[in-house]
C-alpha cells in the first residue's frame, strides 16, 4: 500500500499563444476588409483657393464656362458645345501657337463634362499648357 500523500499536479495552464495568433488573424482580416471613406458625407465647395494676385500673360487664352454649359473664349461666345467647335475656336484664339496657356475659368456649378470638353479640345488643338482659375477664399466669403 502506498501511504504517501499524492501530490496534485500543478493546475493546468491556458496557453495564450494560439489565442493571440487567432486574434491577430481576425484583426488583419478586419483591417483589410473595412472601408474608411464615406462618399455620402463628403461636401465639396469648389473652386476656391488662396493664390497670388492674378497675372496677365500675353500668351493666355481664357476659356469661361458658365453653370449651364455655355463657353466663352477671351470674352467671345462660342456657338457650339462640341469638341470640334471648341478646337476651331481655340486654334483661332491661340495666337502664340503651342506656347499658349489655356486658363479654364469654370463656374463652381459647371458640369465636369464641360471642363473635360475644353481639355480635350485643347489637346486636339495641340495646346498642352492648361491651368485653372479660382477665386480666393476671402472673395468667396464676401459673395
Amino acid at each position: 500500500m502506498n501511504f504517501r500523500p499524492h501530490r496534485r499536479s500543478d493546475e493546468p495552464e491556458i496557453n495564450l499563444i494560439p489565442f493571440i495568433d487567432v486574434l491577430l488573424v481576425v484583426l488583419i482580416f478586419l483591417m483589410l476588409s473595412t472601408t474608411y471613406s464615406k462618399f455620402t458625407e463628403m461636401q465639396l465647395r469648389l473652386p476656391t483657393a488662396d493664390t497670388d494676385a492674378q497675372r496677365n500673360y500675353p500668351k493666355e487664352v481664357i476659356v469661361a464656362i458658365s453653370s449651364d454649359g455655355r463657353y466663352m473664349i477671351n470674352k467671345t461666345p462660342i456657338a457650339g458645345k462640341t469638341v470640334d467647335s471648341m478646337v476651331i475656336a481655340l486654334g483661332n484664339a491661340a495666337k502664340a501657337g503651342p506656347e499658349s496657356v489655356i486658363v479654364i475659368s469654370a463656374d463652381a456649378s459647371a458640369s465636369h463634362q464641360s471642363v473635360i470638353t475644353v481639355m480635350e479640345a485643347a489637346r486636339r488643338a495641340g495646346l498642352h499648357q492648361i491651368t485653372f482659375a479660382t477665386q480666393s477664399s476671402a472673395q468667396a466669403g464676401r459673395k
